[in-house]
């Protein structure tokens, strides 16, 4: 039972995890932050274009007592372009940014690290070179 506990405690206390709680947390503010927008905005544009709140009822029209609505499927696409570029402006740009801004930093501190390490390594070589010359063969 112990290790069913720690084990449960592993598990919840690995980064991953937490980010995907934190994920999920984040995910459904943003849901309200777009559906906001669809609603404030985006559906009243609609509406005072087509006349309804939405185009879900744009083009339907019946066969054979099949009910078809080609609106419907506008509209699932429209919402999913509008979350999908919500995301990339809001979220995906912005962490790019941050990232591109970042890196330099860590390449130059990199890059001082090996310089400094090439230089200890080149005077440890330069005195085994020296001892072997110095030592009686």
């Amino acid at each position: 039972m112990r290790d069913l506990l720690t084990g449960f405690k592993d598990f919840i206390a690995r980064g991953n995890v937490i980010d995907l709680a934190v994920g999920i947390a984040i995910g459904t503010a943003f849901t309200a932050v777009v559906a906001g927008l669809l609603n404030g905005i985006i559906n009243p544009l609609i509406a005072a274009i087509f006349g309804q709140p939405n185009i879900s009822g744009v083009g339907q029209f019946t066969l054979n007592n099949a009910d078809f609505s080609i609106g419907l499927f506008l509209q699932a696409l429209l919402n999913f372009l509008i979350v999908a570029a919500a995301i990339y402006f809001l979220v995906v740009i912005p962490i790019n940014k941050l990232q591109s801004l970042r890196k330099p930093a860590e390449e130059e501190a990199v890059e001082e690290a090996l310089d400094e390490q090439v230089v200890l390594l080149t005077e440890i070589r330069d005195l085994l070179r020296s001892q072997a010359g110095s030592q009686p063969r």
